[in-house]
């Protein structure tokens, strides 16, 4: 898992702020939100970089259709007991075959980090109280695998015959 430092990441998020106009300049590593890449999607040019935002509560199947266009999608955990973010991030990997970043973002704990990369994040930002030595400390907590299989390794230990 890749561990994102806000202050050096390439991608930036479009925000009122940082436009004067509703619609998004085309900018490689944009990071959008669904509504600003819907007044662009059409506009954007094929070779400038572009991810989304996708909040937790958003189905992802409504994104679908444009996932080939997307480099990331950034997943968001708006409290750390809200877990929807897990299975939205499972759904674009198993059933959607998104082969682009997920990033999860908010609320995001050290202790959640083995069931992230076990359904399909590859990266996160990390809350500001997190220790980044115990993230990297907790992700080698189970080296010889899971029994169930996930999203990197389908079949379950149990099932593969041994040598």
């Amino acid at each position: 898992m890749k561990f994102i430092d806000s202050n050096h990441d390439r991608w930036h998020e479009v925000t009122a702020d940082d436009s004067l106009v509703a619609v998004p300049a085309p900018e490689p590593y944009s990071l959008l939100t669904i509504a600003q890449w819907q007044a662009v999607r059409d506009s954007w040019p094929a070779d400038a970089p572009v991810g989304l935002v996708v909040p937790n509560d958003v189905d992802v199947e409504s994104v679908v259709a444009d996932l080939w266009r997307l480099k990331l999608v950034a997943l968001c955990f708006p409290k750390w007991v809200d877990g929807r973010a897990y299975s939205q991030a499972r759904l674009l990997r198993m059933r959607f075959r998104f082969g682009g970043e997920i990033r999860a973002t908010g609320e995001v704990l050290v202790d959640m980090l083995p069931l992230m990369v076990r359904t399909g994040f590859g990266a996160a930002v990390l809350r500001a109280d997190q220790s980044l030595a115990t993230a990297r400390r907790v992700l080698g907590f189970f080296p010889q695998g899971h029994y169930q299989g996930d999203v990197n390794e389908t079949d379950p230990r149990f099932a593969r015959p041994t040598a």
